[in-house]
């Protein structure tokens, strides 16, 4: 959740910050592809939000003395990586939608909970109405989460690590696609620099 909570709104608000400072004309310009500039952005949001998840467990075990096991302390490590690295090619998705649309910074607000929900931070999936099942599959955090939770508890978390590397993969395809649709679209309708 912290990883998610770091990355949703600040990514979807990262450009329209450069678009209100005057700079995100120069970094559409810019020879480097977008993406290229976007990503480490929503990486390090990524990360703060590890940070999160690891100073959550620290605080609980030397704080309050919760014992915290994990039956696979490795493969919960590359769990949690993964995880992390799949919501940061999602807040890419939302950041490169500011290119063009000028209030898609509230996406990622209004996005918060209901990923929280549908991909299982919450609630378990199998409490949900089964209609939201299939919906939950195709985002990568879902994965994540079942992996992160299988690795701690016990299971094998492989699979859901590799089906969540997969899925992110596909929407960091989709993220560079619609990155270029949208800066020629901005171009083409000189609306970079609107407000």
């Amino acid at each position: 959740m912290g990883v998610w909570s770091a990355v949703a709104t600040t990514a979807a608000t990262s450009l329209q910050g450069e678009r209100r400072q005057g700079t995100l004309e120069l970094l559409v310009a810019s020879p480097t592809p977008l993406p290229l500039i976007v990503v480490p952005i929503t990486l390090s949001m990524a990360a703060i939000g590890l940070y999160s998840l690891v100073a959550t467990l620290l605080w609980g075990r030397f704080a309050f003395g919760i014992k915290v096991s994990l039956l696979h302390p490795l493969a919960f490590a590359v769990a949690c990586v993964v995880t992390a690295l799949s919501v940061s090619v999602l807040g890419f998705v939302l950041a490169v939608t500011a290119v063009r649309y000028r209030s898609a910074w509230a996406l990622g607000t209004a996005l918060e909970l209901p990923i929280w929900l549908i991909c299982g931070f919450l609630v378990p999936l199998s409490i949900l109405p089964h209609w939201v099942r299939p919906l939950s599959w195709l985002i990568p955090t879902t994965w994540g989460v079942s992996a992160v939770k299988r690795a701690a508890l016990g299971g094998m978390p492989w699979r859901d690590i590799a089906i969540c590397l997969v899925v992110a993969a596909v929407y960091a395809a989709i993220g560079t696609l619609l990155a270029g649709r949208l800066v020629d679209s901005a171009r083409t309708n000189a609306t970079l620099s609107l407000i």
